[in-house]
C-alpha cells in the first residue's frame, strides 16, 4: 500500500479590515473624512479590503434626514471625493438615491471607481427600526470577484433571514460580508454570534460581520464585529463599545492527498485571533452602554458638561458615577438641594460621594423657593386639604433650580429616574423629570442596585457609600417617607413590570405566576395611566429589549382597561 503524504500549499490570501467606528448622523463631510483616513490606515497595514458599517456615510439611524432634497447630491459628492484612494477595495454603507427609489446600500469602490452596489432586501420595521418609511426594497443578490475569491454582500437584517445567504451560496459565493448598524440590548452579542454560527455552518460559508459603535440619541451601538469560519467557529471578535480596526486574513490553500497530487482538496478559512477581547458580564455591558450613551449624547450635543441633582439616594449616586466615567469629573457638577425632610444621612452621603469622585459640589437649600411658592398658592389652596401637590412643589423647585443653572452655564441637566419609576409614574412632571437626558430611564430599580454594587467592585474604595445601597429608598418629600409606602417591594414590582412591559404578558398570565392579583391590577393601571408622563420625559439610553420611547408607543388617551 502506498504511503500518502498530506501537505498544504497556500494559493492566495485576502486581508480584510473591519472598520468598527462611530459615524455621526448627518455629518457627511466628517464621515467621509473618517472613511478616507481609515481606508489609508488599513491599506498601509496591508489590507486588501476594508469594510465599513451600514449607512456609515450618513450615520444610523438618519431618520427624516433621508427625506431631505439635497441628500442625493451630497452623497454623490462625498463618494466622488474618494476617487484618489487606490490599492484597497472599500465596502461602504450609504443611502443610494436614483429614479428607482431610495435604498439602504453598500458601495464597492476600487481605485477611485464605484464597481457596484448592493441594496438591502429585508427592511426591519419593528422595535426601534422603521426602515420601510424611508427605503425601497432591494431585489437582487450581489457578488463580486476579487483576487480569485467570490464575495457576497448582505446588510444587517438580510442575515437574520435565511433566503439571502442561501441565494449567495447557490450563486457561488466563497464568503459573505455583512455590514451592520445593530444597536445594543442586553444579551445581544450572544444572539448575534449564535446567528452567525448557524448561518455559516448551514451553508459552509465564512462570514465577515462589521458593526458600528457609539451613541446616537437613545441608541447605543456596541461594536463586537466578528469573523466566523465556514464551520461557524469564531475566528475574530472586536472589543465591545470601542472604536477598533479588526484585521482578518482569508486564506485559500490546496491539500495534496497523495504523492502524485492526483487528489486535491481546496481549504479556505480565516486565520484565528491571537488574543480574544475581554468578555463582559451582564452588569459590565449594561454599565458600558450607559456610559457610552451619555458620553456621546452630551459631547455631540455641544454641552460643556452636566448637572446632577444629588439627593443622597441610590439613583442619583449611580447616575453621578456614570456621568464621571463618561465625561470626566471636571465636566460634572453635583447640586444638593435639601429641604426640611432631607435627612442628615442624605447630606453626608451626597457630600462623601461628590468628594470621592472629585466633582464640583454645591449645596443649595430650597426652603425659600418652596415657601415662596406655597405663599403664592395659599389663597388658591385655602379650602383644599394638603396632599401630594405640596410634596411636588419641592420637586418642582429643585427642577427649576437645575434648569436655571443649565440655562446660565450651558450644562445639560441629567435626570435620575429609573425604569420602575417611569413605568408607574412615581415621578413629578417639571420636577425630578426636568432635564435633557435620563441616564437610568431603561434600568429597573433592582438593576440599579446591581449596577451600583458592580461599580463599587471595580475599585478598592467604594464610590457609592454602602449605606446609600442598603438603606430603604425614599423621595424624602414628607416625614419618614419610604418608596414602599406607595409601591410594592421593588423585587415584586420589577418582576411584574418586566412581564407586562418587556414580555407583553396580560393580567391573567402574570397572576398565573403566583403574583397577588390586586398588586398586579394596580401595577398595570399605574403603567397605563402614566403614558402622558413618559411622553414628556427626557430620552435615555436603551439597554433592554423593550425600552420606553420609540420602541413602545401607546396612545395617551384611550379606553383600554386592565387586560384579561
Amino acid at each position: 500500500m502506498p504511503t500518502h503524504n498530506k501537505s498544504l500549499a497556500q494559493r492566495s490570501s485576502l486581508k480584510f479590515a473591519l472598520a468598527q467606528a462611530h459615524f455621526m448622523v448627518g455629518d457627511i463631510q466628517a464621515n467621509i473624512h473618517k472613511i478616507r483616513q481609515l481606508a489609508i490606515e488599513a491599506r498601509d497595514n496591508g489590507a486588501d479590503i476594508i469594510v465599513f458599517p451600514e449607512l456609515a456615510l450618513l450615520g444610523y439611524p438618519p431618520e427624516d434626514l433621508l427625506l431631505r432634497p439635497s441628500l442625493a447630491e451630497r452623497i454623490k459628492t462625498a463618494l466622488n471625493s474618494l476617487s484618489d484612494i487606490n490599492d484597497i477595495v472599500m465596502i461602504i454603507g450609504y443611502p443610494h438615491v436614483d429614479y428607482h427609489g431610495t435604498f439602504n446600500s453598500a458601495a464597492i469602490i476600487q481605485n477611485g471607481q464605484q464597481k457596484g452596489f448592493y441594496h438591502k432586501q429585508y427592511l426591519p420595521n419593528y422595535g426601534v427600526f422603521d426602515e420601510r418609511r424611508y427605503f425601497d426594497k432591494g431585489r437582487n443578490q450581489v457578488l463580486f470577484d476579487y483576487q480569485g475569491v467570490t464575495i457576497g454582500l448582505l446588510i444587517c437584517e438580510d442575515l437574520w433571514e435565511d433566503e439571502p445567504i442561501k441565494a449567495l451560496k447557490d450563486q457561488g459565493a466563497d464568503l459573505v460580508v455583512t455590514i451592520n448598524a445593530s444597536p445594543f440590548e442586553a444579551g445581544k452579542q450572544h444572539a448575534r454570534q449564535a446567528l452567525l454560527t448557524k448561518r455559516a455552518n448551514d451553508y459552509h460559508l465564512p462570514i465577515v460581520y462589521c458593526n458600528c459603535v457609539g451613541g446616537q440619541d437613545d441608541l447605543v451601538f456596541d461594536g463586537g464585529s466578528m469573523v466566523v469560519q465556514p464551520n461557524g467557529e469564531l475566528a475574530h471578535e472586536a472589543p465591545r463599545f470601542l472604536e477598533h480596526m479588526l484585521y482578518a486574513t482569508y486564506q485559500t490553500s490546496v491539500a495534496a492527498e497523495s504523492d502524485d497530487d492526483t487528489e486535491r482538496t481546496e481549504v479556505a478559512h480565516f486565520d484565528t485571533q491571537a488574543k480574544a477581547p475581554l468578555q463582559l458580564s451582564a452588569e459590565s455591558e449594561t454599565y458600558q452602554a450607559l456610559v457610552v450613551g451619555l458620553r456621546d449624547y452630551v459631547n455631540h450635543s455641544g454641552f460643556e458638561g452636566v448637572i446632577v441633582g444629588l439627593s443622597g439616594g441610590i439613583d442619583s449616586a449611580l447616575t453621578l458615577c456614570i456621568a464621571v466615567d463618561a465625561l470626566g469629573s471636571d465636566k460634572v457638577y453635583a447640586v444638593m438641594m435639601p429641604y426640611e425632610y432631607t435627612s442628615q444621612i442624605s447630606l453626608e452621603d451626597a457630600q462623601a460621594q461628590a468628594r470621592r469622585l472629585n466633582v464640583s459640589y454645591t449645596v443649595c437649600p430650597i426652603h425659600d423657593a418652596v415657601n415662596g411658592m406655597r405663599h403664592t398658592l395659599a389663597p388658591l389652596f385655602s379650602k383644599a386639604k394638603a396632599d401630594t401637590t405640596e410634596e411636588n412643589i419641592q420637586a418642582r423647585a429643585r427642577g427649576m433650580i437645575l434648569m436655571a443653572l443649565s440655562n446660565k452655564f450651558g450644562h445639560l441637566v441629567i435626570t435620575t429616574g429609573n425604569k420602575s419609576e417611569m413605568a408607574v409614574g412615581y415621578s413629578t412632571l417639571y420636577g425630578d423629570m426636568a432635564g435633557g437626558f435620563d441616564v437610568l430611564k431603561d434600568v429597573y430599580k433592582t438593576q440599579v442596585y446591581a449596577l451600583a454594587n458592580y461599580r463599587n467592585r471595580l475599585e478598592d474604595t467604594d464610590v457609592i457609600p454602602e449605606r446609600v445601597i442598603t438603606r430603604p429608598p425614599s423621595a424624602e418629600l414628607r416625614p419618614d417617607q419610604k418608596d414602599q409606602d406607595s409601591l410594592p417591594d421593588y423585587e415584586i414590582l420589577d418582576a411584574i413590570l418586566k412581564d407586562y412591559i418587556d414580555n407583553d404578558l396580560g393580567f391573567d398570565e402574570i397572576t398565573a405566576k403566583g403574583f397577588d392579583p390586586h398588586i398586579v391590577r394596580q401595577t398595570i393601571l399605574l403603567v397605563d395611566r402614566s403614558e402622558y408622563k413618559r411622553r414628556q420625559a427626557p430620552i435615555g439610553t436603551k439597554v433592554s429589549h423593550k425600552a420606553f420611547g420609540r420602541e413602545r408607543r401607546y396612545p395617551l388617551v384611550n379606553g383600554w382597561t386592565v387586560e384579561k
